[in-house]
């Protein structure tokens, strides 16, 4: 019998509804596997704070040509994985999952390349981070699941924070289009990827190697979408390495990661902890020279780490004598 792809961090349904401890700061042992669940979706925000890097190194490209070779090597590479594991099985599963699954990582790209198109991008990227907000006051109509004041505060903090990081990027100028349209498409961003990371919820039972399928028919739709309504470019070294990167990072690991972490874990902290994106995203900008820092960038990391702590909510272990 082949092994789970993350075997650490599975948990019985009893452990989706409750804290991540006791009132002493011990960790409950029917807990561990939701506490585990939720780092390992921690491991996913990180790897998309590296998009950006990425999508920068392969500017030039067209936004579905982009995305179908980005999730052409998630699926291979994916599907590489798999076979080594003796899990080719695991791909076969009911269509719900996979329509939502396709769903939620299609539409969510598809809207977010038209609004960055359409509206001002710092402003429209602003917007379509509303989602770990939405996620944490989602996640309150799943069964065991209660939203707590600490969840709304950290949630409101994060996003404060995250305006300050993309407001300070400079406004940007529309590409053309309808801006109204634009904004409406970052609001469905939204909508979308917060809706698809709840909703996931259901589906606690199907393994997330299924997610290494679903690349591969997001790839298929967005080669289609490329030759309907965009012109091919032959991508460079330097653009093969960044699609290589992304493949195997924020459009492949980081979603079999998230897939996880939203059936197993704390939805309203991982909802939080999604805010620590954008900040590490500037860091790394800045870090390549693709961005400048200054007192905002340590306003905003301020106002991001102080909710995430908020909104986990980690008890402080006592000393007993």
């Amino acid at each position: 019998m082949h092994r789970p792809l993350f075997p650490a961090c599975y948990a019985g349904d009893g452990a989706l509804g409750r804290g991540w401890g006791d009132m002493d700061g011990t960790v409950r042992g029917d807990a561990r596997g939701t506490v585990r669940a939720t780092l390992v979706g921690v491991c996913a925000i990180l790897l998309w704070a590296a998009l950006a890097l990425f999508t920068v190194a392969a500017r030039g490209l067209p936004p579905f040509e982009l995305l179908a070779l980005s999730f052409g090597v998630a699926c291979l590479s994916g599907l590489a994985l798999l076979a080594w594991r003796g899990a080719l099985a695991e791909l076969r599963q009911p269509a719900a999952p996979w329509l939502v699954a396709f769903g939620g990582l299609f539409f969510y790209h598809a809207l977010y390349f038209y609004a960055l198109s359409a509206a001002p991008p710092a402003q429209a990227s602003l917007v379509a981070y509303l989602w770990p907000l939405l996620i944490v006051l989602l996640s309150a109509t799943l069964p065991g699941e209660r939203l707590r004041a600490r969840h709304l505060a950290g949630a409101a903090l994060g996003l404060g924070g995250t305006a300050l990081i993309v407001l300070g990027r400079g406004t940007g100028t529309a590409a053309g289009g309808s801006a109204a349209l634009g904004f409406a498409a970052a609001f469905g961003c939204a909508l979308v990827w917060s809706g698809y990371s709840v909703l996931n919820r259901r589906f606690a039972a199907v393994p997330s190697a299924m997610l290494v399928g679903v690349c591969g028919t997001v790839a298929v739709a967005g080669a289609a979408c490329h030759l309907a309504v965009e012109d091919g470019v032959v991508p460079s070294a330097g653009q093969w390495l960044a699609v290589v990167l992304l493949g195997l990072g924020p459009t492949g690991l980081a979603f079999l990661a998230w897939d996880h972490a939203t059936k197993h874990g704390r939805l309203p902290v991982l909802g939080a902890l999604s805010y620590l994106a954008p900040l590490v995203s500037t860091l790394l900008l800045i870090l390549t020279g693709q961005a400048a820092g200054g007192a905002g960038l340590i306003a905003a990391a301020g106002l991001i780490i102080g909710g995430a702590v908020l909104a986990t909510g980690l008890p402080v272990r006592r000393s007993r004598r």
